[in-house]
């Protein structure tokens, strides 16, 4: 029986690099949840909210779940993205009844900005340092603390998995 994984934490923390690295490694679906929001134009976030709501999260599960819950009859699937809400976790794992493994991957706010900072398509330091404080409120899972190599990172995860 395959399993999925949901690698999340703020942005900038080296969620994809690590998920894709770790996808092609399991020879794994990975799946970047945040491109989905905005494939589905569920990415915006309302005058009236801090944060793109957990609804939209939702939105997006039900709109992607029956055809995941396909490939994990075959494969392993990874998961990438933020993650701050702890209700959109949960819902993932309840509505896909396989076994799982989360992980939160943290790292100072200073190093998620810098490195947003250093992308082609940057989010800015408001929007970094928002997301941080969100992903923050709460751990889920295996936590990791992203401060080694991206290699050292995917090792350390893959032996939680064995």
């Amino acid at each position: 029986m395959c399993y999925f994984i949901i690698i999340r934490g703020p942005l900038g923390i080296g969620k994809t690099t690590i998920a894709t690295r770790l996808a092609k490694i399991l020879k794994a679906e990975y799946v970047p949840f945040d491109l989905l929001l905005e494939k589905y134009k569920l990415d915006q976030v309302p005058p009236s909210e801090p944060c793109i709501p957990a609804a939209n999260f939702i939105k997006v599960d039900n709109i992607i779940l029956p055809k995941i819950k396909k490939l994990l009859k075959k494969k392993i699937v990874i998961f990438d993205g933020c993650f701050y809400h702890k209700k959109h976790i949960q819902h993932l794992i309840k509505n896909l009844k396989f076994p799982h493994h989360v992980f939160t991957l943290k790292a100072p706010v200073s190093v998620c900005v810098s490195r947003d900072l250093q992308r082609n398509k940057t989010l800015g330091k408001d929007s970094a340092k928002a997301v941080h404080w969100l992903c923050s409120k709460f751990d889920y899972g295996i936590v990791i603390k992203n401060n080694k190599t991206i290699n050292e990172t995917v090792k350390e995860i893959i032996s939680y998995l064995n």
